[in-house]
């Protein structure tokens, strides 16, 4: 069975892909992106490769390939293409896997099923990334809320962009997460800067996979 972490946001946008591929390469890890949709300029597995410092080889290839950047079911329907949500399964990896999800939790794969239904079957703890902004604190609390209804267990929130201590606490506290710690927006975006921010900004330790904790 696959050892590692499932990245899901609270919406789209929040910079999970760059907290995934600095995560991704913190543990030395592979990655997989089960689902694409836009393919135009960068994708997420690009972005990850160019960040994460990982070899090509670690980045694993999609299960589905969709133009049209929106939810995988629309984009999906748009091409013809059924998304089977029964056949998309974990790679099996001697490394840690890193698993980034489309958007929120909630997200359809099709008409009936949700990421988030996946994401118990798979069975890897999930890690929420939040925006600090406004909204964030019942953004993160309906996802902390749809994972936990499908039993799935929540590693804890990792928040993305200026600091903002009172949403920030107040998510952990009502949510009963850990509080993983926070990226910051970067003015200039590498793979060394990213590096160094994340090593500042998160412990290594949160991370482990020795099992599950508390």
């Amino acid at each position: 069975m696959s050892r590692g972490f499932i990245i899901t946001g609270t919406d789209t946008d929040v910079g999970k892909t760059v907290f995934a591929a600095a995560l991704a390469g913190a543990l030395d890890a592979c990655y997989f992106k089960p689902v694409q949709a836009g393919l135009d300029g960068d994708t997420d597995a690009g972005t990850t490769r160019r960040l994460s410092g990982l070899p090509a080889e670690r980045i694993l290839p999609e299960a589905y390939r969709l133009a049209l950047p929106a939810s995988p079911h629309w984009a999906a329907e748009a091409e013809g293409v059924r998304i089977d949500p029964s056949a998309l399964v974990l790679p099996q990896t001697e490394r840690p896997l890193i698993v980034e999800g489309a958007g929120g939790p909630l997200v359809p794969l099709d008409r009936r099923t949700l990421f988030a239904d996946v994401f118990a079957r798979w069975g890897l703890p999930v890690i929420v990334c939040a925006r600090t902004g406004l909204g964030t604190i019942s953004h993160s609390l309906m996802a902390i809320e749809a994972l936990r209804a499908r039993g799935i267990r929540v590693h804890g929130v990792a928040f993305i962009g200026d600091a903002a201590e009172e949403a920030e606490a107040i998510i952990a506290e009502i949510g009963g997460v850990r509080r993983l710690g926070r990226l910051p927006r970067l003015p200039v975006l590498t793979a060394d800067t990213l590096r160094i921010a994340f090593a500042r900004a998160f412990r290594r330790a949160d991370f482990s996979l020795e099992g599950p904790r508390p």
